[in-house]
């Protein structure tokens, strides 16, 4: 430990010349002397202060690692985009390699499926060739695809959309102004938009917000309307700020350092639909069973036959383990709920498809999913004349995900089945943020703020499971009509595990301009518009190579999204203040996205939401004494969103409007 606290000093002592090389306009001895002296004293206490909060060894890393890259990370932020991405692709590996994040399981109830009392009718065994045709046409591309690895198609655009996206969330002073203080800068949450907004605190500072939110879904099909609700406690921030005087004369006045946690994304969510599927405008019945055989038909354009796979199954190459096939197809193959299709019915020698026979469905689905991305940020910033701020924030997320699913379909013949699909994401992130802020004019207090977050870089595992159960007509050896119970566990082919793969995720660049401006010491207005190119996601094998076909349905599907946010503090008196703010996103997802799965693809959820735009709508308080302080806030977050229980180009969409309410208290101190 005291050779790394040596080590430490010694690099603050170099990154500290060079820095004052490129900035100060005069000779920078006496400067340094002075600078290096009151630097190294705050990193000494840092480390101490933050190896009593977080444990021993993190600090001193991070801080190493911020110390010893800040030059790197300024000369980043003005090279081209190209190389950009190499270097920091090389810095985050040797991070990951010493800082690991540990992963907080999250325990998660199964989703319970309604069982609805089945009357028997006469089974109808007509084939819809046609309508399975139809289906097949989606697939055309994917049937081109070449089936490598299993871990392909276990990750959808809608997957990660929702890892990139980020809540409003924060100090109830942030959150009550909409989030829109990147030029302001003062506040613990700005160490996570725009990491200069750190370099404008004079004083240390200690803060934990704590919040309580209540999130719902309306659904509504056919005339059903159904709602979903979820209440939750949780720590919403929590950080520190140690404020380091340099001199009232000198160029660099301050030189600041941060710590921030932050719950940056909540996934808890309940959603629910049921009701009479809708018929094709010809009639045809709509059923998730055409997307299984779909899925069957594509393999086999490809060679790849499931029922010969199954019929030559063994305890290592069987429907579940086999790379080349979908676990769609293996569970409606298992379930008798799709039939093979011949060229000659009498004969059987040449296999032509597959083909679904069901009646037309009366459908349900139930989704509950939790977890959310806890959110590290380490920061350092400057303070030159109080007119320029620079600041560079390192972030180490922890991500969890849990969804648990139940689709089932039932038919007026007595006949049905239900889909139970289990997925589980969780791994840990990082990346680098780089901000300034400038008061351009120094008579005026308008102050303008930019902003770059490079990607965060993911390494993810996925671990999903499956169960079905099916309630079918068939024929006997006899040539009866007899009622079979079937079940399918991907377990009892997986020796009672888990299909589980690692990969990597990049989430697209940010960038963030803001603006802010105080009128006296009575009134402050911020502004921001941030943007993100969500097509510019990209999934990786962990050997390094792109999954194409992802990418490239990433690319074609999604779409760039703005971001703009305002907000506004006014303080009736020195010691209370109002505030308000307003944020507004656009989509993410083009006109037309659904989820495309591969043939091989492990994923069993088919069902997804397009949302559209989302508007964030702000209010807070808050009181100021000469050392504590506390705020309170509310933010009540609306869009909608067309969801499909799968993918068909006939099914009727389901109107969902989704809600969420949230109150956040912070409680801080400042000496």
């Amino acid at each position: 430990m005291v050779h790394t606290i040596a080590m430490c000093k010694v690099y603050a002592v170099v990154a500290i010349v060079v820095i004052l090389r490129f900035v100060l306009p005069v000779p920078v001895h006496a400067v340094v002397v002075h600078v290096v002296r009151q630097l190294i004293t705050a990193v000494v206490h840092l480390l101490h202060v933050i190896m009593i909060m977080v444990q021993v060894l993190v600090p001193v890393v991070v801080l190493m690692t911020i110390i010893v890259l800040l030059p790197a990370l300024v000369l980043l932020a003005a090279i081209q985009q190209v190389a950009a991405h190499a270097l920091a692709a090389a810095i985050l590996q040797v991070v990951v390699e010493v800082l690991p994040v540990q992963v907080v399981a999250e325990a998660v109830l199964p989703v319970e499926a309604v069982e609805e009392d089945k009357q028997i009718r006469e089974c109808n065994n007509s084939f819809e060739l046609e309508r399975t045709l139809i289906m097949n046409k989606k697939l055309t591309l994917v049937a081109l695809s070449l089936l490598v690895s299993m871990g392909m198609g276990a990750q959808t655009i809608y997957d990660v959309t929702k890892m990139t996206e980020k809540d409003l969330n924060g100090t109830a002073r942030f959150v009550g102004m909409g989030g829109a203080m990147g030029a302001l800068g003062g506040d613990m949450s700005t160490i996570a938009t725009n990491p200069a907004g750190i370099g404008i605190y004079r004083s240390n500072d200690v803060t934990a917000s704590f919040g309580f939110s209540s999130t719902g879904t309306e659904s509504t099909y056919g005339g059903n309307t159904f709602n979903s609700n979820k209440n939750r406690w949780q720590l919403n921030n929590a950080g520190f700020v140690l404020s380091n005087k340099i001199g009232n004369e000198t160029t660099l006045r301050y030189v600041n350092f941060g710590f921030s946690y932050n719950r940056s994304k909540s996934f808890n969510k309940t959603t629910s639909m049921e009701g009479l599927l809708n018929l094709t405008p010809d009639g045809q019945v709509v059923s998730q069973t055409f997307l299984m055989a779909s899925q069957a038909g594509g393999m086999l354009e490809n060679g790849y036959d499931i029922k010969y796979i199954d019929d030559n199954a063994t305890p290592n190459n069987n429907v579940f383990n086999n790379n080349n096939v979908g676990w769609l197809a293996a569970l409606g193959w298992g379930g008798s709920l799709y039939d093979p299709l011949y060229e000659d019915v009498n004969n059987k020698d040449r296999l032509t498809g597959f083909g679904a026979f069901l009646p037309q469905p009366y459908s349900k689905f139930r989704s509950r999913e939790t977890g959310g991305v806890d959110q590290y940020d380490f920061n350092i910033s400057f303070n030159f004349n109080d007119r320029v701020y620079l600041g560079v924030t390192v972030g180490a997320y922890d991500l969890n995900y849990t969804k648990s699913s139940i689709y089932s379909e039932d038919y007026d013949t007595g006949e049905y089945y239900d889909l139970n699909s289990w997925t589980k994401i969780d791994g840990t992130g990082f990346d680098f943020k780089l901000g300034a802020i400038i008061r351009p004019f120094e008579t005026s207090p308008l102050r303008i703020g930019l902003a770059i977050h490079t990607p965060t870089f993911y390494k993810l595992t996925l671990a999903t499971n499956v169960f079905l159960e099916s309630g079918i007509y068939g024929q006997n050896d006899k040539g009866e009509t007899e009622f079979y119970k079937t079940t399918v566990d991907s377990y009892d082919f997986l020796d009672n595990k888990d299909m589980t793969y690692d990969y990597e995720l990049r989430t697209p660049w940010k960038y963030n301009l803001s603006l802010g401006y105080t009128v006296g010491t009575n009134l402050a207005l911020g502004a921001e518009y941030e943007y993100q190119d969500y097509s510019s996601i990209r999934l990786y094998y962990p050997e390094g190579d792109e999954m194409g076909y992802e990418n490239s349905t990433i690319k074609e599907m999604l779409k760039g999204v703005s971001t703009f946010r305002i907000g506004a503090e006014y303080k009736v008196i020195p010691e209370f203040a109002l505030r308000a703010g307003y944020n507004y996103s656009t989509a993410a997802y083009k006109d037309g996205a659904y989820k495309d799965l591969p043939l091989n693809s492990v994923m069993t959820d088919t069902d997804y939401a397009n949302a559209k735009s989302k508007s964030n709508y702000t209010l807070g308080i808050g009181y100021r004494g000469s050392l504590v302080y506390a705020d309170l806030a509310y933010q009540y977050s609306t869009y909608k969103s067309d969801f499909y229980a799968f993918d068909d180009e006939y099914l009727n969409k389901t109107k969902v409007t989704n809600t969420r309410s949230q109150v956040i208290f912070t409680l801080g101190m400042r000496f």
